[in-house]
């Protein structure tokens, strides 16, 4: 069952963000529903190696995607990496079936490192696929935010232009919340630090890896269909 909860604003570079519980952000300025990992064909993967996975994970994950486009009406789809798991299987020929009902969207594909089926498919399906870095003004969408950082004792190098900001996906970003007595559990969420932004994984059938942010790094957890700003 979907719920969709009232989006929560959030500004970067005074440009205005919509966060949601099903894991999308929608740019106003652009019209554009930006996602990541999104895994689909995972399933069938998994199934064809013998794992038993239903394929109504992939049909609900897919028919989130198409509520979240029916609420936003946006002109485009940015994807941050791993849209496809891996190789082509019947999933993904359900994706082209809906791919050609919502021909007036233009998909944006940052190449993931699960992305990999031959440039011909990908036309076929009508995405457009930028190798490594997809850039929008001063705002860069890349796969994997290590690629562009460096970390060492606290600072961030290789990004040189003070006004450029990255969005991320790769990891699924998880953080660890305190409950009642010694209890804890983890849950999806959204990091946004000084310079980039990890985005969660829109898949459901995905782990999380977690994360440690610091007093001036804003994160907002996904807890029972909820989105929650952490302090």
């Amino acid at each position: 069952m979907f719920c969709m909860h009232t989006p929560v604003s959030h500004k970067i570079r005074n440009h205005q963000f919509w966060l949601t519980n099903e894991r999308t952000m929608f740019w106003e300025e652009e019209r554009a529903l930006i996602v990541s990992d999104l895994h689909f064909g995972k399933t069938g993967h998994f199934r064809k190696s013998g794992i038993a996975i239903p394929p109504s994970v992939y049909k609900e994950d897919l028919q989130r995607l198409i509520i979240q486009i029916q609420y936003f009406q946006p002109g485009e789809l940015i994807i941050v990496g791993d849209m496809f798991h891996s190789h082509a299987n019947k999933e993904l020929e359900l994706f082209l079936k809906w791919r050609s009902d919502l021909a007036g969207i233009h998909i944006r594909l940052v190449r993931g490192n699960h992305d990999i089926l031959k440039e011909e498919w990908y036309e076929r399906a009508g995405i457009d696929l930028s190798s490594q870095t997809l850039s929008r003004n001063d705002f860069h969408f890349v796969h994997d935010i290590s690629d562009q950082l460096e970390h060492r004792n606290g600072f961030i190098k290789n990004i040189s232009e003070e006004r450029s900001y990255f969005f991320s996906g790769h990891i699924h970003p998880g953080i660890r919340l305190n409950g009642m007595g010694k209890q804890s559990l983890c849950f999806p969420c959204f990091y946004f630090g000084k310079k980039y932004a990890v985005l969660p994984a829109f898949s459901r059938f995905t782990g999380v890896a977690m994360i440690y942010p610091e007093a001036e790094e804003e994160v907002f957890a996904i807890v029972n269909q909820e989105l929650i700003q952490l302090q």
